[in-house]
């Protein structure tokens, strides 16, 4: 029997996998984010609104996947401007003696390398930042009307984001990067394939370079979206693994247009799955549909949303669970 490393591998790269992947259990987080984690306050479940180290206000009301920046009050956008986005953002800190991250590359030299890949965390990306610095309908209208603020600012970014690259690659010698980026809503992208090219794809391409430079061996971005008119540059910008397609994608399609150089990760929405009169039966019809729709190969049977557990308690091992039982069928 494969490794879960091993069937993962094996499953992305066309090979002889001994079963499906279930969901994110080849990813093996390290606890914290050595002392950049410990500056960065994060909203819990239900808790009062906090202020992040970018400054941006965040909420996470209960029920909800995750924690999102504060817009209706318009106050407390950071980037009131974005020809003056300078006098606004101050990007954290990231330049810690070595000390401050032993507890850090500790962690990570736990990790069983054998049974799962060490993986570095990092959200938001590029696009989420600029519009959680001032919000998503005025970060598109800035990408049209002043492009050329826009490009310094991701440029920002993307130098912050190589040096936590630096940090994170050095300490904890990780082989798995998961990125957080949504790039699209449900039946749609943002921006079309040449606005991205013209924005983000170089920066990325400077990021993901980094971290496959630098000992990591697989890219898994997440966007819990449509996004497959992207697909071609994620190929270029060296993702190995969408995490997040959701169905509107044509995950079959998807796989057999790009499947070996692209996997693809996700394909049960949790918008359809993780709803109040959720049933075993309509988790187990969704697991089979996904499975036997997409194959035993470049595809890994996941809920799309971007990590390791559901709001609603109990669904994601159900998932698994179903997951198990369709690779007793499938690869019996």
């Amino acid at each position: 029997m494969l490794t879960i490393r091993q069937n993962l591998l094996e499953t992305i790269r066309g090979g002889n996998p001994d079963r499906f992947v279930k969901q994110f259990e080849a990813h093996a987080g390290i606890p914290g984010r050595g002392p950049i984690g410990r500056t960065a306050e994060r909203a819990i479940p239900g808790g009062p609104p906090i202020v992040d180290a970018w400054g941006v206000t965040r909420v996470w009301p209960e029920g909800f996947p995750g924690g999102m920046p504060e817009h209706q009050d318009k106050s407390k956008i950071v980037i009131q401007d974005i020809r003056h986005w300078r006098d606004y953002v101050k990007a954290p800190e990231t330049d810690y003696p070595e000390e401050d991250w032993a507890e850090y590359a500790e962690a990570a030299t736990k990790v069983d390398r054998n049974e799962y890949f060490c993986t570095i965390s990092v959200a938001p990306g590029l696009f989420e930042q600029c519009h959680h610095l001032m919000s998503i309908d005025v970060a598109l209208a800035n990408m049209i009307e002043e492009p050329d603020h826009m490009k310094d600012l991701i440029k920002y970014l993307r130098d912050y984001e190589l040096r936590l690259a630096e940090n994170y690659t050095k300490y904890s010698k990780g082989d798995l990067m998961f990125h957080h980026d949504d790039w699209g809503g449900q039946n749609s992208t943002f921006f079309a394939p040449a606005m991205f090219d013209d924005f983000f794809l170089e920066p990325y391409k400077e990021i993901y370079g980094f971290y496959k430079a630098n000992g990591v061996e697989l890219i898994v971005h997440h966007s819990d979206s449509y996004a497959a008119t992207l697909v071609p540059e994620m190929i270029e910008i060296g993702i190995d693994v969408f995490q997040g397609c959701l169905t509107s994608n044509n995950v079959p399609d998807l796989i057999a247009k790009y499947g070996g150089k692209i996997s693809f990760m996700g394909d049960l929405n949790n918008g359809v799955i993780e709803v109040p009169e959720w049933t075993p039966e309509l988790i187990r019809a969704e697991v089979e549909r996904a499975c036997r729709t997409n194959g035993k190969h470049f595809f890994i049977p996941c809920l799309t949303a971007g990590g390791a557990g559901s709001t609603i308690p109990g669904i994601y091992d159900l998932v698994n669970q179903e997951i198990d039982r369709m690779s007793e069928i499938m690869f019996a």
